[in-house]
């Protein structure tokens, strides 16, 4: 008994799409035709790239149709066009259903900046109280309460409330992948904004205690950060699935595991933008007698501000993403 098929590559991605581009490049003055079905494809149900179906035509994006329009050129060599010159109408949508896919993903990038600030929550933690009676929580472990989020709430979403949502909605899943994706950054949102307030009132304390001098803890318990580590909990819950869901189900089908990885690809680029704004927003704002947002004292700092200000680019990066997924084209498989 065979335990394991082999499966023979069906060709590179990323050679697919320079086709196109090479192809459209060429007929840059040819006019695509009105009628779709004048575009070429091969007959039949299966598709000329292994491990495909075939995609229907869509409207938008029009340009890329020049790499599949058939001029008096390519009629002599239909039977066996050359994909550099001439590529089939899947192949066109592919590279159509990634373009659309990319302003979501890259909507991923600023998602991911928020998870990106536990350092900062950790640091904001340490001059806060972090005694209750005699015992003390180190401050790097309130990262508990985002992963007992992650583990209650996964399961119950799966059990309870996607089939709430769903009668609602009339979705299989309740929400589709980009709501999912929504609703996680709302959390995102609102875990930022749960940590401005805490460090402005942390701040008030620390002024009025006479401390800002001082790199003192201040009297606030710590446990008052737990629902921003909550909140960041249920947005992956969310936003992290929904992205992974949404670069399964919309990628095409022989561009999946190209997608999965560009989706993962958002998380790191999320780590390294924060680095820069970091590294930026301590150069505007250190100089001229200001300690800066984030000096090695933070009582002296003000990181509530750095909190708004990323409160706000992920208000932004939401509503962007609202636009996109108003008009995002979902493909059309046969």
């Amino acid at each position: 008994m065979k335990l394991y098929r082999y499966q023979k590559p069906g060709g590179s991605a990323l050679t697919r799409i320079c086709q196109v581009v090479v192809a459209m490049t060429r007929k840059i003055n040819v006019d695509v035709p009105n009628d779709s079905s004048l575009l070429y494809e091969i007959p039949g149900k299966e598709s000329a790239i292994v491990g495909s179906r075939k995609l229907m035509h869509t409207d938008g994006l029009s340009f890329f149709d020049r790499a599949a329009t058939i001029t008096s050129s390519d009629e002599k060599f239909l039977d066996s066009p050359n994909p550099w010159k001439l590529c089939t109408v899947t192949q066109v949508e592919e590279l159509k259903v990634l373009a659309r896919m990319l302003p979501v993903l890259l909507a991923g990038i600023i998602f991911n900046t928020a998870e990106a600030f536990f350092p900062l929550f950790i640091e904001q933690g340490e001059v806060m109280d972090n005694r209750i009676d005699s015992f003390l929580i180190p401050p790097a472990s309130l990262t508990a309460f985002n992963c007992l989020c992650i583990i209650i709430l996964a399961p119950l979403y799966n059990k309870v409330l996607m089939p709430m949502v769903s009668r609602i909605t009339g979705a299989k899943r309740g929400l589709s992948e980009l709501q999912r994706i929504g609703v996680g950054m709302v959390f995102a949102i609102l875990s930022l904004f749960s940590a401005a307030i805490v460090e402005m009132v942390r701040l008030d304390i620390a002024k009025k205690k006479d401390l800002v001098s001082q790199s003192a803890v201040v009297p606030m318990n710590i446990l008052w950060q737990a629902p921003q580590y909550f909140f960041l909990g249920v947005a992956k819950v969310f936003s992290v699935v929904g992205f992974i869901e949404f670069a399964y189900e919309q990628s095409p089908d022989a561009m999946r595991s190209l997608c999965q990885a560009c989706s993962l690809i958002m998380v790191t680029l999320g780590s390294y933008l924060v680095s820069v704004m970091l590294k930026f927003i301590n150069s505007i704002t250190e100089g001229s007698g200001s300690h800066g947002w984030i000096p090695v004292n933070l009582n002296e700092g003000r990181l509530d501000q750095l909190f708004w200000l990323m409160a706000g680019l992920h208000l932004l990066n939401l509503l962007a993403l609202t636009y996109c997924a108003m008009r995002y084209k979902r493909k059309i498989a046969t």
